[in-house]
């Protein structure tokens, strides 16, 4: 399995605002936590070493 580049969520839109939505009301201890949580249960999900480390060097690039 390889690292989708390219724009591959239906409604990405929403998805941000909901995403927005979810960390309304955290201060940023808690908004960092559940950031980390997230990513967390994503990347269990993914289950795939390499394309984790590539979504890393990726998120790190765009930084």
């Amino acid at each position: 399995m390889s690292l989708i580049e390219t724009d591959n969520l239906p409604d990405h839109d929403d998805f941000y605002a909901e995403l927005l939505a979810t960390h309304r009301g955290l201060n940023e201890a808690q908004s960092h936590a559940l950031n980390a949580r997230l990513i967390l249960i994503l990347a269990n999900h993914i289950g795939d070493r390499a394309v984790l480390s590539r979504a890393l060097e990726l998120a790190r690039e765009t930084v």
